[in-house]
């Protein structure tokens, strides 16, 4: 069985923006249909419609621990939720020195930090140390 963070690479080759690709490898984990995440996330691609800001990668790993860790109107998830996200981009960071998407593709000069099929492993990676931990892979 491939690993789940395979699965979001392949579905980057298969035409998936990067945060389609991530976001469908784990739908089933957080209770959506690959479909519905697929349409969620579509304006998330390439920086945000296109426009090279923060990485989809990054930002469908982000909506992926909210959707896995809140708790709905009324709860008391927000800390926890916040604390996810904070260690899902500050990671991404580290690793890459970047999670702008601009940056990260060296558009406009300057050097490409990470392949986008990269940023997809690395966000799906994260996900599985910092938020899906304790799921089956």
């Amino acid at each position: 069985m491939k690993s789940r963070a395979e699965k979001a690479v392949e579905n980057h080759r298969c035409g998936y923006n990067c945060a389609q690709s991530v976001a469908c490898a784990y739908a089933d984990l957080v209770g959506e249909t690959e479909e519905q995440l697929y349409r969620v996330t579509e304006g998330f691609g390439s920086g945000m419609g296109g426009l090279a800001g923060t990485c989809g990668a990054v930002t469908a790993a982000v909506l992926l621990a909210s959707l896995y860790a809140g708790e709905g109107i009324g709860g008391k998830s927000r800390p926890r939720t916040a604390r996810l996200a904070r260690t899902i981009v500050g990671e991404f960071q580290k690793k890459n020195g970047s999670v702008i998407c601009r940056e990260l593709k060296g558009i406009g000069g300057g050097p490409v930090l990470r392949e986008c099929s990269g940023c997809v492993a690395d966000a799906a990676e994260l996900l599985e140390t910092y938020v899906f931990e304790e799921e089956e892979q």
